[in-house]
């Protein structure tokens, strides 16, 4: 009990500002998982599926990367414009986030009907306008397999060495024997006296190159670079699924019978069989559906074909049959 003329002692706990309260985080998870469902939202140019997907989140700041399949044929850089911008808009809608940029990998391509794709194709054109070409380069690797091995194993010996220089002047320890030997041999050994001496050099300036390499060197030799609509819009596609679509195109020709197609950085090589019909037109056509398969693509730079056609065993010129059918 408080003394008389003692005004009363209020027990209610001072109230924290909302801002103090707490903080709300967002995990990198629900981050992928919503820019997953917001790429399979587009469907202008066809359904869109995500096969892989990653996102981190520093603060607010939010990044996203998508591996996503598109609908064949259709103009690729729009519709990868489109995924990209969609998954921006709507990952920061949901999140709250910012999402500075998203990065669309095309990893393949899924056929429609002819008619459904023609549709589509001719609509996303119309809606979105002529795109404009610009020249895009093949994007660069973040090599993470040999910049890792290399930095581990940097990071292995600096530790090994620290820890024996520590001990031996902090601790009063005696030097270990591998260092013992190691100083020995490096007193008793000059540079370039041994065939041992001149293998480690080499071996030393051989891993020098080989990094120098990969470092002035894009990578991703298994992507062409696609025509980017916009600046900072960066797209490629597979060399896998732009082969496997020349060779479905090509099998499309009357009369042949078996395709191979090679897809370099700037160029494809097809070969085919031909089982029946002319040689020649059989080439032309082969040339003709490869580069109509090709313009759908959207890549940077113009394919530079080289097709060649050989004939079966069981083949024959169609004026042998005219012949041999007017003679009986």
């Amino acid at each position: 009990m408080s003394a008389p003329g003692t005004p009363p002692v209020s027990r209610t706990p001072p109230r924290t500002p909302p801002q103090e309260r707490g903080a709300t985080t967002v995990a990198s998870r629900a981050v992928r998982r919503i820019a997953e469902h917001a790429a399979t939202e587009v469907r202008a140019a066809g359904p869109v599926r995500v096969s892989g997907a990653s996102a981190s989140v520093r603060g607010r700041r939010a990044r996203v990367a998508l591996d996503v399949t598109l609908p064949y044929p259709g103009p690729l850089d729009e519709a990868g414009e489109r995924v990209r911008s969609h998954v921006v808009d709507r990952t920061a809608r949901l999140t709250g986030l910012t999402v500075p940029s998203a990065r669309i990998h095309v990893r393949a391509l899924s056929r429609q009907d002819g008619a459904e794709a023609e549709g589509r194709a001719q609509g996303a054109a119309t809606e979105a306008g002529p795109a404009p070409t610009r020249t895009a380069r093949r994007p660069w690797s973040q090599r993470r397999l040999p910049m890792g091995l290399f930095a581990l194993t940097a990071a292995a010996a600096s530790g090994v060495l620290l820890y024996e220089v520590v001990s031996v002047h902090v601790a009063g320890r005696p030097a270990a024997r591998w260092r013992v030997e190691l100083v020995d041999w490096l007193s008793r050994h000059g540079p370039g006296v041994t065939a041992t001496d001149l293998a480690a050099a080499a071996g030393v300036f051989a891993l020098g190159v080989w990094l120098l390499i990969l470092a002035v060197t894009p990578g991703k030799r298994r992507r062409v670079p696609l025509a980017a609509p916009g600046p900072g819009v960066h797209a490629t596609l597979e060399r896998a699924a732009a082969a496997a679509l020349l060779r479905d195109a090509v099998s499309d020709v009357p009369g042949i019978t078996r395709v191979r197609v090679r897809m370099g950085r700037r160029g494809a090589r097809v070969r085919a069989r031909l089982g029946f019909g002319d040689r020649d037109a059989a080439r032309d056509a082969v040339r003709r559906a490869a580069l109509a398969a090709a313009d759908g693509f959207g890549l940077a730079r113009p394919l530079k074909l080289r097709v060649r056609v050989r004939t079966e065993p069981t083949w024959r010129a169609p004026a042998a049959h005219e012949e041999g059918g007017s003679t009986r």
